[in-house]
């Protein structure tokens, strides 16, 4: 009790202080000037909600709102932060409203938003778009560096942006301003903040270009070294030059931007991981509005036959940019993985709206989903997909099911064509919707991935031809997964195998390397050894024989060392059925799997949801 009347007096004397502050404060603050032309803000609702603190000037723009673009999802978490932090008062139809002119009026272009989908299609992934580790130090150390990238903002808007992380985040500041010293080293005995910071002249007058003498040994020492940029001012540098407000990119797309005229009929190839690949088609149909719609999604699976079928909504932002749900017309069960629950959407729709991609995702932590590919449906015969992956040399009579749209007609074998090496004996079977054949496969084909055609229709690397399986990668190679218990979810993974042969360079994973698909495995899970005794495999949870992973209930444990939570990192590890390696042994991969503690809080508010 007195520990916790210490803390309340301590609270009360900072509260104190700051209000003190604040009153020292004028009561207005004057914005930075900005220099470059803003976007200005047109919508009633949205000059009548965010006027009132954003101040409007006699071009119509309103304080920080005209120099920033985003995602509906950018737009959305501001919204929020208004209504956390600055007393907003709105309904969720206001909300919707708002978000929807936002993310159309002040949004990205295309092919802005397509490099950083896979936050709202909300993909764990390896970033590779940090330019270097000064940057990522300054940036990816709390969130992922898409985050910034899907926004564009004025180099003013940059530097404000900069100074409300200082303001709102303690830990900002110690990120922001660790200033590296020459060769990478950080001012004041800290790690390095990244880079690769080339060594400073050993004196000013040589910085200058001046031709004075070298300077002893001795008075090199004691000259202090030159500090370096501030982590935060190369961030701001590399933002300001690849994320601006005014860009070709977003120039067109204001110009091009269309209602978006999605009605219609169209076809889906999908990909759960775990369970292969689903075929059919989706019937949109116009909503309330020109720019919402209502759908109804038929699927089947290759693997087993299986179907789903769901109805659902959608929305489309900026011309292009699809967020919608659905729900499946079976009842669901309780199990994580179940497809029958509720799905959200995010797709990313072409230019000339006959194509989109995306995915499809579920869970606690959206960490099951599809990928998604559409196509709008035609006249034309369409290819979408095969049953199977791939071919060995050598293979005869082999049954091969080509999927597809609008086959109509009589077909004959001087139609088919699966490329080099590969002779179509006979047609099986053959309507609208498919056409089965039989091939055989040239001992000497040459391995890698081919064509498929019928008539002038077209299936781009449909199908692979390999001689061996050289080596099996388990996807996502690297993966986390979270504890949970009554109160907190768990987070679950799937994994999965795939065989690959080695391409011409005859060197395993690189560019040309051949995906063959799937691989028949069995799974298990086997310790990573970081620390002695280490013991993580028996506590962080369960993997089943279809490679699901679920993780192990949230809270110490007294059956481990020190009472310890049930967190830990192992290696899911696949052990191929059939293939083996030069040596006779059995093909494995592995990926690095992290179990971690439970997300015990989201800042959300869910009553300004799409």
């Amino acid at each position: 009790m007195a520990l916790m009347h210490v803390r309340t007096t301590l609270l009360a004397l900072v509260l104190l202080a700051a209000i003190s502050a604040q009153a020292q404060r004028p009561a207005t603050v004057p914005a930075n000037p900005e220099t470059e032309e803003g976007i200005p803000v047109t919508n009633p609702l949205v000059i009548s909600k965010c006027g009132t603190c954003h101040a409007k000037d006699d071009k119509g723009n309103l304080s920080r709102i005209s120099w920033e673009r985003t995602t509906p999802e950018g737009w959305q978490e501001a919204l929020k932060r208004m209504v956390r932090l600055n007393g907003l008062t709105i309904t969720p139809q206001e909300a919707r409203a708002v978000v929807k002119y936002l993310a159309t009026s002040h949004g990205l272009a295309p092919e802005e938003a397509k490099p950083v989908m896979y936050l709202p299609e909300h993909r764990l992934i390896d970033e590779t778009n940090i330019p270097n580790e000064t940057v990522g130090g300054a940036c990816n150390t709390c969130h992922a560096f898409g985050r910034p990238l899907s926004w564009r903002r004025s180099k003013n808007d940059w530097k404000l942006l900069a100074n409300l992380h200082v303001a709102l985040y303690a830990q900002a500041e110690a990120h922001f301003r660790r200033a590296l010293m020459p060769g990478g080293g950080n001012a004041g005995g800290g790690g390095n903040a990244g880079g690769s910071a080339a060594a400073a002249p050993a004196t000013r007058a040589a910085a200058a270009g001046i031709g004075a003498a070298q300077p002893t040994a001795a008075a090199a020492a004691a000259t202090p070294p030159t500090p370096g940029p501030e982590p935060v001012d190369v961030a701001l540098d590399f933002l300001s030059a690849n994320a601006g407000l005014h860009t070709p990119e977003w120039a067109s797309w204001r110009a091009r931007m269309r209602t978006p005229k999605l009605a219609g009929r169209w076809l889906v190839t999908a990909h759960l991981p775990g369970r292969g690949n689903y075929f059919g088609e989706m019937t949109v149909e116009p909503g309330a509005v020109e720019d919402e719609f209502k759908t109804q999604i038929q699927l089947k699976s290759i693997k087993d036959g299986s179907t789903l079928t769901r109805t659902g909504h959608g929305l489309i932002y900026a011309g292009y940019s699809w967020r919608g749900r659905s729900q499946s017309t079976a009842k669901p069960t309780n199990a994580p993985d179940d497809t029958a629950k509720e799905m959200r959407e995010a797709l990313w729709f072409s230019a000339d709206q006959n194509h989109a991609e995306g995915r499809w995702f579920w869970g606690e932590y959206q960490e099951f989903g599809a990928d998604v590919q559409l196509q709008r449906a035609s006249a034309d015969p369409i290819l979408l997909g095969v049953d199977r992956t791939a071919l060995k040399t050598g293979s005869k009579a082999v049954k091969v099911q080509v999927l597809g749209d609008h086959l109509t007609g009589p077909i004959a074998l001087a139609d088919l064509d699966f490329g080099t090496g590969i002779t179509v004996r006979k047609i099986d079977t053959h309507d609208a919707g498919h056409i089965t054949v039989e091939v055989d496969v040239a001992s000497d084909a040459v391995p890698g991935k081919r064509d498929i055609f019928v008539r002038r229709s077209v299936l781009q690397g449909a199908i692979a031809v390999y001689d061996r399986v050289d080596y099996i990668k388990v996807t996502p190679e690297s993966a986390l997964s979270r504890l949970g218990s009554q109160t907190h979810p768990k987070g679950y993974q799937q994994f999965e195998a795939v065989g690959y042969q080695r391409g011409a360079d005859n060197k395993s994973h690189t560019a040309d390397d051949v995906e063959l698909g799937p691989v028949e495995v069995d799974w298990k899970v086997e310790e990573f050894m970081a620390v002695y005794g280490d013991d993580d495999k028996s506590f962080v949870g369960n993997l089943s024989s279809t490679a699901l992973f679920t993780p192990a209930s949230d809270g110490p444990n007294p059956e481990r060392k020190f009472s310890r939570n049930n967190y830990g990192d192992v290696w899911v590890v696949a052990t191929a059925k059939a293939e083996k390696d030069k040596e006779g042994r059995p093909l494995t991969g592995r990926s690095y799997l992290v179990v971690t503690v439970p997300t015990y809080i989201k800042w959300d508010q869910p009553e300004v949801e799409q």
